[in-house]
């Protein structure tokens, strides 16, 4: 399940015609913004919809910009239909549903990789279960096929060995959410806040228990009763039309018989008698204060004004929380608040990390004191006025985007399963411009004036954790019901159709310019929605950092959003909001980038406020203390997660701590300079690497180039830099490889996070088509052989990867995987044994160098269908040193790779024998299985990874 906090239009998620906005260039003399209501009257999803005979919904939007289709399948059956005792199993059903069906045997993800899908995934929450890919057009039946293959035939392809499997891979994703800070808070949550036997009492995931007790004829009797076409909605949105679809749905989904009617279950909003407070301990750096509410569902008409008033408390960047706890009084380090919609009941929820060093209890009363005078006050016309702009610019940035977790079949699909009405985003969105702050007033005192559920998660241990039954203890005391009698499935009439010819990508024309001051201006343009976005990037990166004072980089990036020499902290919040803009800054190994995403009739005023934060930081000694604070919170969340200590211990041990790749890959630095860290030491550094002769800036927008650069000119063709400029020292030596295993002491995880890593013998700047497709087939994708192994065969992770994390110099090849702490040593085994094998005896077959390569040339249309996705190819270009038609012609590159050409570029890179391990897990459970594993093995604690 995955759960937002700030959802405030959850039907506007996609495409549209922005007939009005679009027709005319903009003009970019204006320097107020476009109003947020001329903005929402002319976004238009158009479509068209028909019904089979059995039920199917079937709703078609046509979107030619590019010769892909979004395929998105939504059955109305989530984890508040499950009965008492079978929690988990719509979301166990989710991944059994793609693990083959009787005419599709096998795993998904082959057919799908092999047609060149893009997007693709399956989702479960309270209220529905979805599937989705994009897939180019001549795969649209294809993908057809597979969707209605698992709709109307799967249940002869389920068994037990699959059921056991997946059963695993569950119970392991549920562990590895579990063994995050907080991770056990969503149960609390609910738990707190919902009666027994409430549908949404429980949490999707489910429990050990019920999934340990899980028999094959009960998921069987499951799906059955919840599954049919007559309780699903598929959406087809893209290049099609319903002229198309129509025949092509009948084929496919015709012959499928409707299930039974599925009965909505009653979930009444429920309210607390009286306020109820409870305390978790866990391992986390912060002490963090929650207070939620139950509130009304989707269709209630408070949830709009109930989600607008919830930003301007905790959702906006200048919200009340922010203003008065982080930035005026100085006692929380983050703050939050939302409402988390579903389809009968939501969720209003507010969050605090108190700072380090001030009393819990105290920033718990200010809390409370500041809710309550905000529910008597309610919030200003320009905060509602702010957070609808906000949301709206940030919806229409998404326009682009056909499927996926959003996109327009995202918007069409929940208007169709829960309202009956594919065009229910439109008055929604009609519902965000229309609040008021009187009706936000009402709402929230209607609804938040009742007593809440007071959490407080503090520092401290954990109880005891719920684990799963071992395989052999899991089986049921007594054999299971056996299904009734059925002969063999009956073949399709249909058989799964051959793809079609797909044209090669065409990536957009890009063009090249300069400002006066020599800046070059790498541009694309794209015209589907109206929205620029900017990057500035410059020669920078972690790389950058001092390695004697690493974290300045990092804690000179928050600062510049946080003042300037004409603009408070609160003003740049507060004129992004207006504007509808989106600025941040970022850091990669190699670059620093402050991006700009903005409303294209917005870019003038918005390019004023990019200039201003980039150019004229004032590091005010004020927000500077304030900001330290934050990035030592940051640094010691970061040492209470697996990952982030992971990714602070790895680096150094592969490159040493003096080389530029040799700083945590977090780029957060070490605590005890962060702590000294002067504002002069930031001035110096921005001085020295943000700097118009170190910048090049991207842009990918619907207004052409001649209309830009007069813009770019006035903010940026007068910028000139000041003293001497910085460098990097890759010559520095890294060290001797001596393969060992660091071990990182975190006791009572249930789960143990392995990282490994070794130098490769390439640059970021070579031609790196046949290593980059050959890890594929190892670990770069979810077919590899170390997801197949360790995850579908024995279903010991949630998921294994490998990468070859490619930087501009020296190239890191790093394994990952998250297993189960009882695994932990095996799992290490297995993939040296698997990587061996690879680059031995058991290199890439012809199938797989036939899937990898058709799949990824399939795929680039999809993969660049979105002008972010355009921005970040023009970045790798310009960083790798490739020329500006790069991807035109990566299709012919692709087709002339051979299996041997992955093997010898396997074989030159990858050694099983030079790679050091990181280790995050329980030592008293994980150091036996090391120990067998005869490396050095180092075992140090969790607390003290702070200094790197």
């Amino acid at each position: 399940m995955r759960r937002s906090f700030l959802v405030l239009l959850p039907f506007f998620a996609s495409a549209v015609s922005i007939s009005a906005i679009a027709a005319a260039p903009p003009s970019f003399a204006a320097t107020q913004a476009v109003p947020t209501a001329d903005l929402v009257a002319h976004v238009d999803i158009p479509y068209r919809q028909f019904m089979l005979k059995n039920g199917l919904r079937v709703v078609v939007h046509t979107d030619r910009k590019a010769p892909i289709v979004a395929v998105s399948v939504w059955y109305h059956v989530g984890s508040k239909d499950e009965p008492k005792g079978k929690t988990g199993f719509a979301h166990l059903f989710e991944h059994l549903m793609f693990n083959g069906s009787e005419n599709a045997p096998g795993d998904f993800f082959e057919p799908l990789k092999r047609i060149g899908a893009t997007n693709l995934n399956g989702t479960t929450s309270f209220d529905r279960t979805n599937y989705f890919e994009t897939v180019p057009t001549p795969a649209l039946e294809t993908a057809l096929f597979l969707e209605s293959d698992r709709m109307g035939h799967l249940l002869g392809a389920v068994t037990q060995q699959t059921l056991d499997n997946q059963r695993g891979v569950v119970q392991n994703e549920k562990r590895q959410g579990d063994n995050q800070p907080y991770g056990l808070v969503r149960y609390a949550l609910f738990e707190g806040l919902f009666p027994e036997d409430h549908p949404y009492r429980h949490a999707t995931i489910g429990s050990m228990a019920d999934l340990d007790a899980a028999s094959l004829d009960d998921v069987k009797n499951w799906f059955r009763a919840k599954y049919g076409p007559n309780n699903a909605v598929l959406v087809l949105a893209g290049d099609i039309d319903v002229e198309t679809a129509k025949p092509l749905v009948e084929k496919y989904f015709g012959d499928i018989a409707s299930g039974p009617t599925v009965p909505r279950i009653p979930a009444p909003v429920p309210t607390l008698a009286a306020p109820k407070s409870e305390t978790l301990h866990d391992r986390v750096a912060t002490t963090r204060i929650y207070r939620a509410w139950t509130v009304p569902g989707l269709a209630d008409p408070d949830r709009v004004p109930l989600s607008v008033g919830a930003a301007v408390l905790g959702g906006l960047s200048s919200s009340r929380l922010d203003n008065i706890l982080v930035r005026q009084e100085k006692i929380a380090v983050a703050v939050s608040a939302g409402t988390s919609p579903f389809e009968s009941v939501g969720l209003f929820q507010i969050s605090a990390d108190v700072k380090p060093g001030v009393d819990p209890a105290f920033v718990s009363r200010r809390l409370d004191e500041i809710v309550a005078q905000y529910l008597k006050e309610g919030p200003t016309a320009d905060e509602v006025q702010r957070v609808v702009t906000s949301q709206v610019a940030g919806e229409i940035a998404g326009l682009e985007a056909i499927g996926g977790f959003g996109g327009k079949a995202v918007a069409l699909a929940q208007g169709a399963l829960y309202f009956d009405d594919p065009g229910r985003y439109k008055k929604d969105l009609a519902a965000y411009a229309a609040v008021t702050p009187a009706a936000a007033r009402a709402a929230l005192a209607k609804w938040i004036g009742r007593p809440a559920y007071q959490l407080t998660v503090a520092p401290g241990e954990r109880g005891a954790y719920e684990e799963a039954k071992k395989a052999d203890e899991a089986k049921p005391a007594a054999p299971p019901v056996p299904d009734q009698p059925q002969a063999k499935p009956a073949p399709r009439k249909v058989t799964m159709p051959e793809v079609g010819k797909i044209p090669d990508f065409d990536f957009p024309d890009v063009e090249r310019t300069k400002l006066s001051n020599g800046i070059g201006i790498i541009y694309a343009r794209r015209a589907a929605v109206p929205m620029t976005r900017v990057q500035l990037s410059f020669d920078a990166g972690n790389a950058a950092d001092p390695k004697d004072r690493l974290g300045t980089q990092s804690l000179m990036l928050a600062l510049l959003d946080e003042g300037t020499k004409g603009r408070s902290s609160v003003e740049i919040a507060e004129a992004q909001e207006r504007l509808g803009a989106s600025i941040g800054a970022s850091a990669s190994m190699d670059r620093t980038s402050i991006g700009l995403s903005a409303l294209t009739p917005n870019l003038a005023p918005s390019l004023d406020l990019l200039a201003d934060i980039a150019r004229n930081p004032a590091f005010a000694p004020a927000e500077v203390e304030r900001l330290r604070g934050q990035q030592l919170a940051r640094i010691a969340q970061e040492m209470a997660q697996p990952q982030g200590l992971a990714l602070r211990a790895l680096p150094p041990l592969l490159y040493g701590e003096a080389h530029p790749y040799g700083a945590p890959f977090t780029g957060t630095g070490d605590p005890a300079v962060v702590a000294k860290l002067t504002r002069d030491e930031l001035i110096a550094f921005h001085r020295r690497w943000l700097r118009p002769d170190n910048l090049t800036i991207l842009v990918v927008s619907d207004a052409p180039l001649a209309d830009l650069v007069p813009l770019l000119e006035r903010n940026f063709g007068d910028w000139a830099a000041s003293g001497p400029r910085g460098t990097k020292d890759f010559a520095v030596a890294t060290p001797a490889v001596t393969p060992r295993i660091l071990l990182i002491d975190r006791p009572g995880s249930p789960q143990s996070l392995i990282l490994g890593g070794a130098l490769l013998p390439v640059k970021g700047r070579d031609e790196l088509l046949p290593l980059l497709a050959a890890n594929e087939v190892l670990g770069g994708d979810f077919l590899s052989r170390l997801n197949m192994d360790l995850r579908e065969s024995k279903g010991w992770a949630y998921g294994a990867s490998s990468s070859v994390s490619r930087v501009a110099e020296t190239v890191p090849f790093i394994v990952s995987a998250p297993v189960q702490a009882d695994r932990t040593g095996a799992s290490i085994a297995a993939m040296v044994a698997d990587i061996g094998e690879f680059v031995t005896s058991k290199g890439v077959t012809q199938a797989e160098r036939d899937r990898t390569i058709t799949g990824n040339v399939r795929e680039l249309p999809g993969g660049f269908e979105t002008a972010s996705a355009v921005l970040s190819g023009m970045q790798n270009n310009m960083l790798y040193d490739r020329p500006d038609d790069y991807y035109d012609g990566l299709a012919d590159r692709y087709r002339a790779l051979g299996a041997a050409d992955l093997d010898r570029a396997a074989r030159a890179a990858f050694d099983p024998g030079r790679l050091i391990w990181v280790v995050v897990g329980d030592a008293k459970t994980v150091r036996p299985q090391l120990d067998a594993l005869k490396l050095p093995v180092e075992t140090v604690a969790a607390a003290k990874q702070g200094k790197e």
